[in-house]
């Protein structure tokens, strides 16, 4: 896996890599939408490409935001949707992504929702209980934590964010903290459009929490950037809440670790053909 000093070479790595190696491939379908006869859905792509890149202990947004160049602020303001511990479906921020008249056309679900949308999957436990998703209070929405049964797996209910950060502040060295976003259900036939995310692993050593981020799919122009800050500002939002719960009496671990490794695996890195020319522009 190749380290890179920091995301911007990352990026132009992976667009030189991508003009380059790649190949073009046209599947059948993209997103549970018939593309076979839509030639513009052929796409440009790299296999199994990974990259790390050290994080340097480095906590300050504005950095990030330099180096990854997300959309902001989109980005931000999506991120606090996916971390505010509603399971919202569809949400709102949806709306205000740069191509989010693209993206209204899968909500196919009833009430206007998506087959599956980050907060429901950061916080699980009572998505689909509400319409909208909102579940504690916030816009005047029912408080039903507590009132209503989580959902449940197969043996135990299922797990959501703050359960990996309750974990992490019992077992600092775990290696188990993981969050899932892909689900068994998205193995189903009815489910049409499928996470992108894997999930995210994060574990701390030597004073620096680690983060892994394994990704099925993902397109370096309208996805990419957003993706990698997002995950960085995952584990800044873990580490602030470890460090909360130290201040409350709970340990004396987190107030001292620091952003570690960033190491990402993304098994389809791709981008349509006609986007092709975008990444021959420089940045």
């Amino acid at each position: 896996m190749r380290i890179h000093a920091n995301f911007s070479e990352a990026v132009a790595r992976a667009r030189l890599e991508l003009i380059n190696r790649s190949h073009q491939v046209h599947s059948a379908n993209w997103q549970g939408v018939d593309v076979s006869q839509k030639p513009e859905a052929q796409m440009h792509e790299l296999l199994n490409w990974a990259f790390q890149i050290p994080l340097n202990g480095n906590e300050s947004l504005s950095h990030w935001r330099q180096d990854i160049c997300p959309n902001i602020p989109w980005a931000d303001k999506h991120f606090e949707e996916r971390v505010g511990r509603n399971p919202l479906n569809p949400g709102e921020q949806w709306k205000n992504w740069p191509w989010g008249n693209s993206a209204d056309k899968f909500r196919t679900q009833e009430g206007g929702r998506f087959d599956h949308t980050y907060s429901e999957r950061f916080w699980p436990r009572y998505a689909g209980i509400t319409p909208g998703g909102i579940i504690d209070g916030h816009g005047g929405g029912p408080r039903l934590i507590g009132n209503e049964p989580p959902l449940k797996g197969i043996r135990f209910r299922y797990s959501d964010l703050d359960d990996l950060v309750g974990h992490l502040a019992v077992d600092p060295l775990s290696r188990q903290a993981y969050l899932p976003i892909w689900f068994p259900e998205d193995g189903s036939p009815e489910a049409r459009r499928k996470p992108c995310t894997l999930g995210y692993w994060f574990i701390m050593r030597g004073g620096f929490l680690h983060i892994h981020y394994p990704i099925r799919s993902c397109d370096i122009v309208r996805h990419f950037q957003d993706d990698c800050y997002m995950a960085v500002r995952l584990m800044l939002w873990i580490l602030d809440r470890l460090r909360e719960r130290e201040t409350s009496g709970r340990g004396n671990v987190w107030k001292n670790v620091k952003p570690g490794m960033y190491s990402m695996w993304i098994g389809s890195f791709h981008c349509f053909v006609n986007d092709l020319r975008k990444l021959k522009t420089p940045v």
